[in-house]
């Protein structure tokens, strides 16, 4: 089966790989939309309203996945595994909340404002580093500051070798700016609060062939905070070539089941825990703790070893243990 034109997709030898030849006969097709009772993919240049099997939901499918389908009747046959997920937990629910599924890049959108928390934009990171996703702080609104450097370096610090770039959405120029990951076949997804200008970076990265331009809102200049204008996820062609998924703001962001992308946000840590006179130290008051020891020097940050702890303890009480065979629970771990 040739790719058809879905090279351009972000189709690749991952997804291909995965096709049995009884399954020659269907077509490959990228989730475009997802709603309560339907879905969109996207079908040799056109979109498609796709027909689900017998039990199956549309809350089993993200923005961004590659599925199978009948390419005449257009029913859904099984999705192929993912690359890469970005899912979030939300109070109360028992599943995680799909956010966007086989992206390349995730673009967490952030303005030089009082919208600026370091705090949140390291769950953001370690759900980027959960997801196998590369992470990039953009920082928008800097035509109205007089120097961005300093929310500049503040980002750089959160994750070593984090890319953090600086624009003005409105600008055609923030296009450019977004190129190095925006090329054909690539994903990115946006995240951040509402507000901080992703409709309108979406919009700008999208160019004039955009059908409809996304609703964008003004923001509150007192709090920077934002009226939610994006309600739904979508998958958007990128005049560079590449494919750009919308999300809705997210007042509150929990973390669970995160652990590789916590170890990995803070790196200084996680190399440092090993050194630790015991194994189970949680760096707070125990004996030979080389954490401890380098927030003395001043090597460590207090500040960030609080901020480990405080994500670390969440991720801890939200990450369910699994389930050994009999019923009993284990340590914890990735639900697979």
């Amino acid at each position: 089966m040739g790719d058809g034109g879905n090279a351009d997709l972000g189709w690749s030898a991952f997804f291909a790989d995965q096709v049995t030849p009884q399954e020659a006969a269907l077509a490959p097709m990228r989730i475009a939309t997802v709603h309560r009772a339907r879905l969109t993919a996207l079908f040799q240049g056109d979109t498609l309203r796709l027909t689900l099997p017998v039990h199956a939901k549309t809350t089993d499918f993200a923005v961004g996945d590659w599925v199978l389908a009948d390419p005449y009747t257009h029913l859904l046959h099984r999705r192929l595994d993912r690359r890469t997920l970005l899912e979030r937990h939300t109070a109360g629910a028992h599943v995680p909340q799909l956010i966007a599924a086989n992206i390349d890049t995730l673009f967490i959108v952030t303005s030089c404002n009082a919208d600026f928390n370091p705090a949140r934009l390291e769950r953001y990171l370690a759900l980027a580093n959960e997801a196998g996703a590369f992470p990039v702080i953009v920082l928008t609104k800097v035509d109205a500051i007089a120097d961005a450097q300093d929310y500049v370096a503040q980002a750089a610090a959160l994750q070593r070798g984090l890319a953090v770039v600086t624009l003005n959405a409105k600008s055609p120029a923030a296009a450019a700016v977004l190129a190095p990951w925006c090329g054909a076949g690539q994903t990115v997804a946006l995240v951040g609060s509402s507000g901080v200008g992703k409709s309108t970076l979406l919009n700008t990265l999208a160019g004039e062939g955009q059908g409809v331009p996304q609703e964008t809102g003004a923001i509150r200049e007192d709090d920077a905070k934002g009226r939610h204008t994006t309600t739904a996820r979508s998958l958007h062609a990128i005049s560079g070539g590449g494919w750009v998924i919308d999300t809705p703001g997210m007042r509150t962001l929990h973390v669970s089941d995160v652990a590789f992308g916590i170890e990995a946000l803070f790196a200084e840590i996680t190399e440092l825990a090993p050194l630790c006179r015991f194994r189970d130290c949680t760096h707070a008051h125990e004996p030979g703790c080389a954490v401890q020891a380098a927030v003395a020097s001043g090597a460590l940050d207090p500040e960030r070893l609080a901020r480990w702890r405080k994500l670390h303890d969440e991720n801890r009480s939200n990450t369910p243990a699994p389930v050994r065979p009999g019923g009993k629970t284990g340590g914890r771990g990735k639900r697979r």
